[in-house]
């Protein structure tokens, strides 16, 4: 296990946004990270409930963007299947719209023959997502019209193992969260390296290495804020984080899906560049800034480490 995750307690441990993504920048720092600041994403069906305070993070901001209505949490979890499901034909959509893109800017900007091919693909992309958004609604209300509700009592959890009761010993008993689900060592080192996996792919505009990473609502997510940089003029200029702290919020089943909420708190560079120039528009290419955030992880049931995709993000 990485040792930084052992702090994970005995040290104390972001709607699928189809057609825009806004940006929330203060003065004091640069906001060109994933999620921009924003708390967006699905935690099943605690997306509109507060996470447990951390040591890591007291408190944490409410969703602001979530394909999980509120008033409907039974189906949560047959959001994250259905969006897992349709999530090869998402990607495929959005990573077309971004070839598209790509195209057009080959025949030059304001060419007659670009203007035609971007207006045909921006407007197919779209029509796919909102078919597919459709789809997903309606699988979600089941064949009697009503929403299937979420176990949320899927099977008691595995007797904890030597190596778990020793990391429960050795971290005050915080490395093993609620009865539904057991977080182990692997568990941890997926979720470190999500994280800077996550703001690599992000800084370098790779949708492609984001695609296995996160969930397709994730996915759509950092697309808009990605093809809203490029639109601007501007990059990201990211850093790899240094994990500081963190704790484990809460873990638990929903029917056939897996949650995991993580209060982390890192340091990043953290820089917003215009293109052209060079010029820092935003934050400092020099000096890293710290950020606690809350991101929640889902993951089929019964599925191993490896399986765990970022599904929400919220700020601290």
């Amino acid at each position: 296990m990485n040792t930084r995750f052992k702090l994970f307690s005995g040290k104390a441990l972001a709607v699928i946004a189809v057609l825009g993504a806004g940006a929330m920048v203060t003065a004091d720092f640069a906001e060109a990270r994933s999620g921009r600041g924003n708390s967006v994403g699905s935690r099943g069906s605690k997306t509109h409930s507060a996470p447990p305070a951390t040591s890591t993070a007291p408190s944490a901001q409410p969703i602001q963007k979530s394909i999980t209505q509120p008033g409907r949490p039974g189906a949560a979890a047959a959001t994250a299947q259905q969006a897992s499901r349709g999530g090869s034909m998402m990607r495929n959509l959005l990573l077309g719209g971004l070839i598209g893109a790509g195209l057009a800017s080959l025949f030059g900007m304001g060419g007659g023959l670009a203007a035609v091919l971007g207006f045909v693909l921006q407007g197919l992309m779209i029509a796919g997502l909102v078919m597919l958004a459709i789809m997903l609604f309606r699988r979600m209300r089941g064949g009697s019209g009503q929403p299937a509700m979420a176990s949320a009592t899927a099977g008691a959890a595995a007797p904890p193992t030597p190596q778990q009761n020793a990391y429960r010993a050795s971290t005050g008993g915080m490395g093993v969260t609620a009865p539904e689900l057991v977080i182990g060592g692997d568990d941890y080192n997926a979720f470190e390296r999500l994280l800077k996996e996550v703001q690599l792919g992000y800084a370098n505009a790779d949708i492609q290495a984001l695609e296995h990473r996160l969930t397709p609502e994730m996915l759509s997510q950092f697309a808009n804020e990605l093809e809203e940089n490029k639109r601007r003029g501007v990059s990201n200029d990211l850093s790899e984080p240094n994990l500081l702290q963190g704790d484990l919020a809460e873990a638990w089943r929903e029917g056939s899906s897996e949650y995991a909420t993580v209060a982390m708190r890192y340091e990043l560079i953290d820089a917003l560049i215009e293109v052209k120039s060079g010029r820092v528009i935003e934050g400092s290419t020099t000096e890293p800034q710290q950020v606690t955030e809350l991101w929640t992880f889902y993951r089929p049931s019964g599925a191993d480490a490896s399986k765990w995709e970022l599904s929400a993000i919220q700020q601290a």
